[in-house]
């Protein structure tokens, strides 16, 4: 029998013809599967996504500003007269009183001082009681005719001036007095001894740049923070009196969130508002001064101070309802016809889980509450109610 044989190049030529065809039949049931029953193409059904009113509530903000912390009092211990110091009597970080000795320079010169001052002095007093008797002695002769008033009156502007080196030696004394008082360097107030930058031996004059320590008068402490022009406006606007000082009067007391954020035990009180605004940040200085009997904070701690803001039917919109581009805020409002449509809104401020809305949308507004991430401009959404207790 003879064999019939189909070449490679025929068989696939017989193969692609029969997809063709296959395609062709197919065809109408595809198109078919993509039309409703109807004829019309289908269309997807809008995505369902939870929608809730805007609502108004009052809300009290704590409002945290950065703060730095100093001492009523950081004084410069230095020392008055020069010398060697001879004794140190306090060490770094001692707690002082007000008089309490500190250091002591040698007092030998200053001593020596002293001691010929009051010579000069007692000199000066002998002189002057001879002056007297002179201007005595020239009266009784005046009287009697044998001296002329000349000689008398030449005895009295003896006397005087004898009187003058009289005081000028007693000023003398009185300074002498002065530097020897100065050898002991006191305490002007209580606080915490600073570093020591002179050790015991040193020679210390009244031109070194360094003071010998600070004394830091940590009892009561000044604490400095700024505010904008706007929060400082709205700030005192709040704030009943009618002058700047009658306000600080009314002021609540304030608090002070330590670096590790925990409350200070302590309130302040507001007691200064600087004389103008710095031109380069357009904030000005506000002080708050706290109690510190244990002396558990220094000069040069930081912190924050907390005030309370108050706000009247603010708009409140969850933060899971927005998002941010480029320093923007932006919500999904929902109109009539469950279109959405982007719209940004300015920030307030933030009350937990909420923000506080200054402009943008409006108490009644419709807005998606979440899943807005893949939402575009213009889409149909199918609005789902909202559980009541979704906003905090």
């Amino acid at each position: 029998m003879q064999s019939f044989r189909i070449s490679q190049p025929l068989f696939n030529t017989v193969k692609l013809t029969n997809i063709i065809k296959y395609i062709l039949l197919s065809s109408p049931l595809l198109f078919y599967a993509c039309t409703s029953s109807t004829g019309k193409e289908a269309v997807t059904a809008p995505i369902g996504l939870p929608v809730m009113a805007v609502q108004t509530d009052d809300q009290t903000i704590l409002q945290k500003y950065p703060a730095s912390i100093e001492a009523s009092a950081n004084i410069e211990i230095r020392a008055q007269v020069a010398g060697i110091l001879e004794r140190i009597y306090i060490d770094e970080g001692s707690k002082v009183k007000a008089g309490q000795l500190l250091f002591k320079i040698n007092d030998h010169p200053y001593q020596e001082q002293l001691n010929q001052a009051k010579a000069n002095l007692s000199s000066a007093q002998a002189d002057l009681q001879n002056a007297e008797l002179e201007v005595e002695k020239k009266t009784r002769l005046v009287d009697n005719k044998i001296v002329t008033e000349y000689q008398l009156k030449a005895a009295f502007a003896a006397r005087d001036a004898a009187k003058a080196r009289v005081g000028q030696a007693e000023s003398a004394v009185e300074s002498a007095k002065i530097n020897v008082n100065y050898t002991s360097i006191r305490a002007t107030s209580d606080g915490y001894i600073g570093r020591l930058e002179k050790k015991q031996g040193s020679l210390i004059t009244m031109a070194d740049p360094q003071p010998l320590t600070v004394l830091s008068d940590v009892g009561k402490l000044h604490v400095y923070f700024s505010l904008g022009e706007n929060d400082f406006i709205a700030f005192k606007n709040a704030t009943p009196g009618n002058t700047l000082q009658e306000k600080l009067k009314n002021l609540p007391p304030v608090s002070l969130l330590l670096s590790d954020e925990n409350v200070y035990e302590h309130q302040g009180q507001i007691d200064m508002v600087d004389g103008q605004f710095d031109k380069n940040t357009a904030a000005i200085t506000l002080r708050a001064t706290f109690d510190n009997p244990q002396g558990i904070l220094r000069s040069g701690n930081t912190g924050r101070i907390v005030l309370q803001k108050e706000y009247s039917e603010a708009v409140l919109i969850p933060q899971l309802a927005t998002r941010e581009v480029q320093d923007k805020v932006f919500v999904f409002t929902v109109g009539p016809d469950n279109k959405v449509t982007q719209q940004s809104v300015e920030i307030l401020a933030k009350s937990g889980e909420n923000y506080l809305v200054e402009s943008g949308i409006r108490a009644g507004d419709r807005i998606v509450y979440k899943g807005i991430d893949l939402l575009q401009d213009g889409q149909q959404i199918t609005p789902q109610p909202l559980a009541k207790d979704s906003i905090h």
